[in-house]
């Protein structure tokens, strides 16, 4: 078995149900890793490279059968969601945290304009009255 053969079994996933890569299936007489062996000793028999390989059985079972999936169309939005989940997630925490630990403005402070002397004038002159 040369390089070749070993990296393209690391690079798919047994089909048999044990999780592991065709070059690590360790169930003896496996139904699903012997044939796929075979299979790539043929396809690189017939002068295919790894990519060439690997894009043969993607297609004959489909992205399931590779180890790491690709990093192409929803499989890239599948790898860089957590991602930026976790990165929005995180700025929004820093923002609340600031916003909350800022002390509350200050009023303004209220001037006297020429309206309140007369309030103050009539205010005093109807206590007189009331008084008087």
């Amino acid at each position: 078995m040369n390089a070749t053969q070993s990296e393209i079994e690391e690079a798919l996933t047994c089909q048999c149900g044990c999780g592991l890569t065709v070059h690590a299936c360790n169930h003896l007489q496996c139904p699903s890793g012997i044939p796929l062996k075979q299979e790539i000793s043929e396809q690189l028999a017939h002068g295919k490279t790894r990519a060439e390989v690997l894009s043969y059985f993607a297609g004959k079972y489909g992205e399931k059968v590779l180890s790491a999936p690709t990093t192409t169309g929803f499989n890239l939005l599948a790898w860089v969601t957590p991602f930026a989940a976790v990165l929005v997630a995180t700025l929004v925490v820093v923002w609340l945290t600031r916003r909350w630990r800022r002390p509350a403005p200050a009023p303004p402070a209220r001037t006297p304009d020429a309206g309140d002397a007369e309030r103050r004038a009539r205010l005093a002159a109807e206590l007189q009255r009331y008084d008087g």
